[in-house]
């Protein structure tokens, strides 16, 4: 991914809790000589070797999985908030951009089968369904239901190299970067009091 120094996001604490709180990701690799792209949750986790991973599942059906087997190499996406940062909100002459955080995640990626596949899946249900009122448990679901795991591929993803973007104004002095806070604010979307805030966390 290309990014300017000024833009770079080296804080791999900072990394790992956008991963967490961003896990709805690209999944992206090579079968059969074309590109291939998937949008499924990828949950970071540590591996019994202490060393981060991406763990998720796909379906059986989506000939994506056939490429895991001939080329373990893959990209994984992850994108942020983002919004449109006008030009005349500046206080002299220049081109309009857009403000946004992203991280690339590089990897090696290898099927998992067993047990093993079961348990990732409790570990995606638990953490999503743990602010529902009446949660789902893989544990107390039936064994006909169960079954259905039965029809997807399970992995996990090496880490080999994490790129990540935060584009939050820094090339500009504090008065623009007040002023873009403010008419960020003034749109009032989610996507762009997302951005305000995080430039508000973002020394120049």
């Amino acid at each position: 991914m290309y990014t300017p120094e000024i833009y770079k996001n080296e804080n791999q604490e900072e990394i790992k809790k956008f991963l967490q709180e961003n896990s709805f990701g690209i999944l992206i690799n090579q079968t059969n000589g074309k590109l291939c792209a998937t949008h499924i949750p990828l949950e970071l986790e540590t591996n019994k070797e202490g060393k981060d991973i991406l763990s998720g599942h796909i379906s059986k059906e989506n000939p994506q999985w056939n490429g895991f087997m001939e080329n373990d190499q893959i990209l994984a996406v992850f994108s942020g908030p983002h919004s449109y940062i006008s030009s005349s909100w500046y206080d002299h002459e220049n081109v309009p951009t857009w403000n946004y955080i992203a991280v690339h995640v590089y990897g090696k990626i290898k099927i998992i089968e067993g047990e093993a596949v079961i348990e990732s899946l409790k570990k995606l249900v638990d953490k999503y369904e743990q602010n529902s009122e009446n949660p789902v448990r893989i544990e107390d679901l039936s064994q006909k239901t169960m079954m259905q795991s039965r029809g997807i591929v399970a992995f996990e993803i090496e880490i080999t190299e994490i790129q990540a973007t935060k584009k939050m104004s820094q090339n500009r002095d504090e008065k623009n970067k007040q002023n873009i806070i403010s008419e960020l604010e003034k749109v009032n979307s989610n996507q762009s009091i997302a951005i305000a805030n995080g430039m508000k966390k973002c020394p120049i």
